[in-house]
C-alpha cells in the first residue's frame, strides 16, 4: 500500500482517492478475494468494504480495516465529503457496476488507475518470488520429467490436456490460469499435436488450438489423436497461491522432426537465452525487442512468433498474479527494467506441415541477467 501511494504521489500528485474492485487487485492488497471494494484515500487509512463473505475476509486477511456492507449505501454513510475525481480500474470495471457505485458515490469524474497498480505489481517482493519459484519447480518437474511418460499413441489432445491438468494440481498447482486480457478464458493452456498447434485462435499468443468446440476453444481437440512422427506442443501455466509461471515444452513422438524444424527450434532457444542475458535492471524492454528482431533474417522472420498473418508483436511478457502482466518485451515499452520483475520469454516459430516449435521459460530480473525458475531443458525432447 505504501508503494502504491508513493507511485500515485509521483505520477499523479493531484490524486485524492482510488477504489479497487477486481479480485486480483483485491487479493494483491488484502490477501483475500471477496465481493467488495477497497477504498484508498490519499491521506487516510484505506478501508476494505466486504459484501460477501465478511467472515472469510476476516479469516484470510490481515488487512487493518475490514468492514461489512450490504450495499454501497452502507459504505457511503461512513464517509464524509467526496473528492471530485476517483481513480478506478477502467480496464476491468463493468459499466453497470460503475453506475451502481456512482449512484451512491457521485464523483464528478473518473480516471484510470490500472497502469499505476500494474507498475507496483511489476516489482515482486521476496515473498512473491518465493511463490513463483515454487511454481517454477512444479512446472519444471511436470513438463520435463513427467510429460514424456504421459504421451501414448492414440490419445487425443484433450486427453493429454486434462491428464496434464490433474498432474499439475496433484503436484501443487493452484488450478487456475488467469489472464488480464478482456474475456480471455483458458483452462490450462495450449496443447497441440502437429499442425494443430498452428490453428488460429483469438488468444494473443503465437500458438493456437482448435479446442473442444467453437464455444470452447480450449484444452485441445478430442478428435486429433497422437501418431508417430508428431510434434507435441505444450504451453501451459502453473501457479502457487495466486502467483503464476509460464512454460512451453516440445516433444518429438515416435521419430525425429525434419532438420529444418529442429534448426528453427534451436534458433528459438538461442534467442530465449540471449534475451535472458539482457534481463538486468536498467535495460529497456523496447530496445531488447529491437535488438533481437533487427538481427533476424527475413527467412527466419517468416512465421516467427506466429504463423502466416497471425503473429504477435512481442517476445515476452511480465508475469505474476496474471499470466499477461506489464511490462512487455515489445515496442513502446521504454521504462527501464527493475530488479525483481519477472518475465516469461517465449520465442516461437510456426513450421508448415510440422507445427509450432520454440520454447518459453520464466525469468527473474537480476543484476546478472535473467534467473530461470522453470528449468533449463531446451525442449524438443525425443519420446521414442
Amino acid at each position: 500500500m505504501k508503494a502504491f501511494k508513493n507511485q500515485m504521489d509521483s505520477s499523479t500528485p493531484e490524486w485524492d482517492m482510488a477504489v479497487i474492485f477486481s479480485n486480483i487487485n483485491l487479493y494483491y492488497f488484502t490477501g483475500t478475494m471477496q465481493d467488495g471494494m477497497l477504498m484508498i484515500p490519499r491521506d487516510e487509512d484505506p478501508t476494505f468494504w466486504v459484501r460477501r463473505s465478511y467472515q472469510r475476509a476476516r479469516d484470510e486477511s490481515l488487512f487493518p480495516v475490514i468492514k461489512p456492507m450490504n450495499s454501497f449505501r452502507d459504505a457511503r454513510k461512513d464517509m464524509g465529503t467526496l473528492p471530485d475525481t476517483i481513480y478506478l480500474e477502467t480496464e476491468v470495471m463493468p459499466l453497470a457496476l460503475y453506475q451502481r457505485f456512482v449512484k451512491h458515490f457521485p464523483f464528478k469524474e473518473f480516471k484510470p488507475v490500472d497502469l499505476h497498480v500494474a507498475a507496483v505489481r511489476a516489482v515482486k517482493s521476496e515473498y512473491e518470488l518465493s511463490l513463483m519459484r515454487k511454481s517454477g519447480k512444479i512446472h519444471q518437474h511436470v513438463l520435463e520429467d513427467l510429460v514424456p511418460d504421459m504421451l501414448l499413441e492414440g490419445m487425443s489432445e484433450a486427453q493429454l490436456a486434462t491428464e496434464l491438468f490433474k498432474v499439475l494440481v496433484d503436484e501443487g498447482h493452484h488450478g487456475l490460469t488467469r489472464f488480464g486480457m478482456f474475456d480471455t478464458e483458458i483452462v490450462v493452456g495450449h496443447v497441440g499435436f502437429g499442425e494443430s498447434s498452428l490453428y488460429p485462435t483469438y488468444f494473443d499468443g503465437a500458438s493456437g488450438t482448435l479446442g473442444l468446440s467453437p464455444a470452447a476453444p480450449v484444452l485441445g481437440n478430442r478428435n486429433r489423436k497422437l501418431t508417430k512422427g508428431d510434434l507435441v506442443f505444450v504451453d501451459v501455466g502453473c501457479g502457487v497461491d495466486g502467483y503464476n509461471t509460464d512454460k512451453t515444452m516440445t516433444y518429438m513422438y515416435g521419430s525425429p522432426l525434419p532438420p529444418h524444424a529442429l534448426e528453427a527450434h534451436q534458433k528459438c532457444v538461442e534467442i530465449q537465452n540471449e534475451i535472458a542475458g539482457m534481463l538486468k535492471p536498467g535495460e529497456i524492454p523496447s530496445q531488447i525487442y529491437h535488438q533481437i528482431m533487427d538481427n533476424l533474417n527475413d527467412e527466419f522472420l517468416e512465421n516467427f512468433m506466429g504463423f502466416g498473418p497471425r503473429k504477435v508483436k512481442f517476445l515476452g511478457h511480465a508475469i505474476g498474479l496474471l499470466i499477461d502482466e506489464l511490462p512487455v518485451i515489445a515496442e513502446r515499452f521504454d521504462e527501464p527494467l527493475q530488479e525483481g520483475m519477472v518475465f516469461a520469454i517465449e520465442p516461437k516459430k510456426g513450421i508448415k506441415d510440422v507445427g509450432m516449435v520454440g520454447i518459453e521459460n520464466t525469468f527473474i530480473v537480476t543484476p546478472n541477467g535473467g534467473e530461470c525458475i522453470t528449468g533449463n531443458n531446451p525442449g524438443m525432447i525425443p519420446v521414442y
